[in-house]
C-alpha cells in the first residue's frame, strides 16, 4: 500500500491519500482523544504524541499536530494509516454520526431567508467545498442571519493561517456576488 503525502496551506496539517476511499459518504473531524473513540482509525492516530486532530474527506486524512516536527510524525503517521487499512477494520464505528449530520442540527435562519441559504449552500458545495478538500479542509454552512453567512472550518482549514483571507477574499467575494443579500462570512 502506497500513501502520498500533501503539504496543506496550514503548516500544521498534512493530508494523507490512502489511495482508498475514506469516508463514503459526509466527514469527520475529531479535535480530542475522547472524539476519537468513535472512529478506530482516529483512535489509533491519537495515540501518537503529537497529533491534536484528525479529518476524514471522501478520499483523504488531514491529520494536525502541536509544535512536534513533521519528520518525527509522519512514520508514525503513515504506519498507523497503513496498518488500519490492512487490518480490515472500519475507518467508522458502528454509532458513529457523521459530522455534516451534526452540523444540519445546529444550523441558524429566518424561516423567509430559506431561498437565500439554498443558494448559499448550493455555492458552497459545487465552488467551495471542492477547493479546500484539495488543501485537506472542508467549510460547512452553520448560519446566516442579518447579512451575515457564518461557516465552519474544518480539517487543514481550522486554524490556518491564510484561512482568514480565504474567508474574506475568496468565500465572501464570491457569496457576494451571486447572493446580494449576502454582507459578511464569518467562521463559526
Amino acid at each position: 500500500m502506497f500513501i502520498q503525502t500533501e503539504a496543506t496551506p496550514n503548516p500544521a496539517t498534512q493530508k494523507f491519500l490512502p489511495g482508498k476511499v475514506v469516508m463514503e459518504n459526509g466527514t469527520a473531524e475529531f479535535r480530542s482523544t475522547e472524539e476519537a473513540q468513535a472512529s478506530p482509525l482516529a483512535a489509533r492516530l491519537f495515540e501518537i504524541s503529537g497529533v491534536t486532530g484528525v479529518y476524514f474527506g471522501y478520499d483523504f486524512i488531514s491529520v494536525s499536530k502541536d509544535n512536534a516536527d513533521w519528520q518525527h510524525l509522519k512514520p508514525a503517521i503513515l504506519g498507523s494509516i497503513m496498518e488500519h487499512f490492512m487490518s480490515g477494520k472500519p475507518v467508522m464505528g458502528d454509532a458513529s454520526i457523521l459530522s455534516e449530520d451534526a452540523d444540519a442540527d445546529d444550523e441558524f435562519f429566518d424561516e423567509g431567508d430559506e431561498s437565500i441559504v439554498l443558494t448559499i449552500k448550493e455555492l458552497l458545495e459545487t465552488r467551495v467545498r471542492p477547493a479546500v478538500a484539495q488543501d485537506g479542509g472542508d467549510i460547512t454552512f452553520r448560519g446566516f442571519k442579518d447579512g451575515k453567512v457564518y461557516l465552519n472550518m474544518k480539517g487543514s482549514c481550522a486554524g490556518c493561517p491564510s484561512s482568514t483571507a480565504t474567508l474574506k477574499h475568496g468565500v465572501q467575494n464570491l457569496l457576494r456576488h451571486f447572493v446580494p443579500e449576502v454582507q459578511e462570512v464569518i467562521a463559526a
